[in-house]
């Protein structure tokens, strides 16, 4: 694995990690943990692998009721970007046509998700160049700082891949600096 894309293998795994846990995700699990200890960056590693080894010690049924419970029904920890500030419904409108504008940009277009849904803007930055990835992310920060700071609130594990993204954001931006 080269320098230059663990930061899409770290992206795509996280991106993975918050979709929902279908059977298909089930059987990937095996897969990502292989992938996950090739990365170079112990400290990401390391959250990934523990965060695998607490979803597959909860088990399918207990894991996807806590999935649905957090990031479906919880409008303070759901996934959507733009939902959790939301005190002006033209800024959300705006800031979702951003979102929107991020992923034509960059030559892409979502038929199934929202453009603020994190998982598929972490697979848009894990699509694209260093420089792209690096102003994505720089436009989604405040907001998975503002969902970073609710996990904590609640005390959810998966504040720790939070932590993932903004470290991939801080060093694509020190290569882009």
């Amino acid at each position: 694995m080269t320098q230059t894309n663990e930061y899409q293998d770290t992206l795509s795994l996280v991106a993975w990690l918050f979709a929902y846990p279908t059977e298909e995700w089930w059987a990937k699990l095996p897969d990502c943990r292989q992938v996950t200890d090739n990365l170079s960056h112990q400290q990401n590693r390391q959250i990934i692998t523990d965060t695998l080894d607490y979803i597959e010690t909860m088990g399918h049924k207990e894991y996807e009721e806590l999935y649905v419970r957090t990031f479906e029904f919880s409008n303070n920890t759901n996934l959507y970007l733009t939902m959790h500030d939301r005190t002006d419904f033209g800024k959300q409108a705006r800031e979702m046509l951003e979102f929107k504008n991020l992923f034509l940009d960059n030559g892409y277009d979502l038929d199934k998700e929202l453009p603020d849904f994190l998982p598929a803007l972490l697979e848009l930055t894990a699509h694209i160049s260093q420089s792209q990835a690096c102003q994505v992310l720089s436009l989604a920060r405040p907001k998975i700082e503002l969902l970073r700071q609710r996990f904590v609130e609640a005390r959810l594990a998966h504040t720790f891949l939070l932590d993932v993204i903004l470290t991939e954001a801080d060093e694509l931006e020190g290569v882009s600096a």
